[in-house]
């Protein structure tokens, strides 16, 4: 009974509902099944999935609500997933990046989800992709993740986004982040946000150098755009490079590749998920010495149960 009422609640586009469903997800609740379970893939393969990341103080999150804007003056639905950092105490999310949104708080069509990163490096919690299938279910055709900004742990973003924008700001040490992180290796778009500031144009030259020095023959060149966010300007200069990026994966078959690859490794986070606790409970029982090399302890324990 309370799965039929989620699952009229998502085809209703109930915000209440939505949440519902992916709260059930985030707790392992068996109800969660049933809802994935009849989710319409169609509605899941014509979303498009952009994640959006990039070091602290880039500005991810005002640009993120930019977009939101661009795509509702385009009458598309949007889904935000903004993964915030964990409470140390209670292991919810903090909740920043949705208070930044709150301009969208009203509009029954934008759908904001913070989610906590329960202490995984990645940055993305194990929950994200169903949560991504949750809201193309409910009619979100453009649904975007937003990174807490941990730098090379980030990686993970590539994970469940068909298109991976890398915001970048002057001033921050970006261009040796972004490189030490390996982030300009996958992103598809580099944001040089705050393009007012001084060093802006210098940072966008060098991303553009970059670019071309590690170019594959066999793939579009990552586009490099400006923005200034606060102000709304470079907006609809970014939109259309998107667009662009989005189409040119998906007749390439570049964006099916990327779908599998995050499909496959999303099985492998729900397995790891699903043995953690009798892992721990194992771990706990067990009568070894705790001293040593821990990687031998562990292949120890994992022979015992093969």
């Amino acid at each position: 009974m309370i799965s039929e009422q989620i699952l009229k609640g998502l085809r209703d586009r109930d915000p209440r509902g939505i949440a519902r469903a992916i709260s059930l997800v985030e707790e392992n609740d068996p109800l969660a099944d049933e809802i994935l379970a009849s989710i319409d893939d169609g509605l899941v393969e014509e979303a498009m999935v952009l994640g959006i990341t990039g070091p602290p103080g880039a500005g991810k999150s005002t640009l993120t609500d930019r977009i939101i804007s661009g795509y509702r003056s385009q009458e598309k639905r949007v889904g935000v997933i903004a993964i915030d950092p964990s409470s140390p105490i209670s292991g919810g999310a903090i909740l920043g990046d949705r208070i930044r949104m709150m301009g969208h708080a009203l509009d029954q069509d934008v759908v904001v989800r913070s989610m906590a990163t329960r202490g995984r490096l990645g940055g993305l919690c194990a929950a994200a992709g169903a949560a991504v299938r949750i809201l193309a279910g409910s009619g979100c055709s453009v649904i975007i993740i937003e990174t807490v900004g941990v730098g090379q742990s980030e990686m993970d973003i590539i994970r469940l986004a068909d298109i991976t924008a890398l915001v970048l700001a002057p001033g921050l040490g970006d261009d040796i982040q972004a490189m030490k992180a390996g982030l300009l290796e996958v992103a598809d778009i580099i944001v040089v946000n705050k393009a007012d500031c001084s060093g802006a144009d210098t940072l966008a030259m060098d991303m553009e150098s970059i670019v071309r020095e590690g170019r594959d023959k066999e793939k579009i060149l990552t586009q490099v755009r400006k923005t200034v966010a606060s102000e709304g300007k470079g907006i609809d200069e970014l939109l259309n490079t998107i667009e662009c990026v989005n189409t040119s994966h998906r007749e390439s078959g570049e964006r099916r590749v990327r779908r599998q690859k995050a499909y496959d490794l999303e099985v492998l986070d729900w397995a790891i998920e699903i043995l953690k606790p009798s892992i721990l409970e194992k771990i706990y029982k067990s009568d070894f010495q705790r001293k040593g090399d821990p990687r031998q302890l562990a292949a120890k324990l994992l022979e015992k149960d093969s």
